[in-house]
């Protein structure tokens, strides 16, 4: 099948964040010679419009980039960039929407004119958001973008999405506490930043934990360092963690609840607190009425029942326009970005058939 040679050529040239070279390059080689128009509207994206001769457009969405890993599938179409691998399926992702395209090619009336994304950096900086704010949305007047992510935890070939919270808005949380080291026998002489490290990891074990259980969030520390010495006072402690929610508010009332924590262990440690939090992704958060004008199509894909607490820069296109998000199963495989993920490249097809059946539908 040619998305399976699409996805194969792109697995050998995994290229990271913006700096896409060999991968725009075969990209467009694709669709040069397509009835589309390209563009470039910020470095290392490809954009290609097909003009049905309608007043609006719907966009489908691929991520480019790769991650910065050595990989050891043994395939033998494997990287050939060592350190750098596509474990994270966007090869699969844009063989899809190149598969569309050339479909896109024979059709000569559609509902819509038809925008597709070629985006990169979505695994460093969010790339959506520079499209977004690119203006090539508005110049084509798109009224919603679509995108789908392959997934390991579905059956292989299993199209699935669900209303409103599916990929839960992150960042990370870094916590330094700077105390003062004494010998042990002096104490008294130290400020204790491992015993200040404890009860701050306690308090804001707490403030997760009181908020009702029907919002879902995650506020969850997954390294501690302390010390030097077994007979010496911490004179130092580092938390690193992560915190997820959906809505803004429950993120923001988490995100100041750690500031505040801090604020109180400092004054009751006499230790200093430093909290720091960036900025993340927005939560990916399907909208009502478009999810329901989808499903109303008849198109075959199932309703997720739980969220997942994993980010995806999809998320800006849905703060821009209505925009829905789904998932492809990949059935048993190796986690996402893992050194050896790999998939039944069958499924390739099934989602590419989806993205043709919206694109003649919606």
């Amino acid at each position: 099948m040619q998305v399976i040679q699409y996805r194969r050529a792109l697995h050998r040239i995994p290229e990271l964040d913006r700096d896409l070279p060999e991968t725009l390059s075969y990209l467009r080689g694709i669709l040069s010679p397509l009835s589309c128009t390209l563009s470039s509207p910020i470095p290392g994206a490809l954009c290609a419009f097909f003009d049905f001769g309608r007043p609006d457009a719907i966009a489908f969405r691929s991520d480019a980039d790769a991650l910065p890993i050595t990989e050891r599938t043994g395939l033998p179409f494997a990287s050939v960039h060592p350190g750098r691998m596509h474990a994270c399926g966007h090869d699969g992702h844009m063989a899809m929407v190149l598969d569309l395209a050339v479909w896109l090619d024979q059709q000569t009336a559609l509902p819509h004119n038809v925008l597709l994304l070629f985006q990169p950096a979505e695994e460093t900086t969010g790339g959506a958001k520079d499209l977004c704010q690119s203006g090539v949305l508005e110049a084509h007047k798109v009224q919603c973008v679509f995108g789908m992510h392959l997934w390991p935890e579905l059956p292989a070939g299993v199209i699935a999405s669900r209303k409103r919270e599916m990929m839960s808005r992150s960042c990370e949380v870094s916590v330094t506490i700077t105390g003062r080291s004494s010998h042990i026998a002096k104490a008294e002489e130290g400020l204790d930043a491992l015993a200040a490290g404890v009860e701050f990891y306690r308090r804001a074990a707490a403030l997760e934990a009181a908020l009702p259980p029907h919002l879902f969030r995650l506020l969850k520390f997954g390294r501690m360092e302390s010390g030097t010495v077994r007979n010496a006072v911490s004179g130092k402690t580092v938390l690193l963690g992560s915190l997820r929610a959906f809505q803004d508010e429950v993120f923001l009332d988490l995100q100041q609840g750690l500031r505040e924590i801090g604020q109180q262990v400092q004054a009751d440690t006499g230790c200093q607190v430093a909290v720091h939090t960036n900025d993340g992704y927005p939560a990916v958060w399907n909208p009502d009425a478009l999810y329901d004008r989808v499903k109303n199509l008849g198109l075959p894909f199932l309703e997720l029942e739980k969220p997942v607490m994993i980010s995806e820069d999809f998320s800006w296109y849905q703060r821009h326009l209505p925009a829905l998000f789904f998932f492809l199963g990949c059935g048993p495989s190796p986690a996402l970005h893992a050194d050896n993920f790999a998939f039944d490249e069958s499924i390739l097809a099934k989602g590419a058939a989806f993205w043709k059946q919206l694109a003649g539908a919606f």
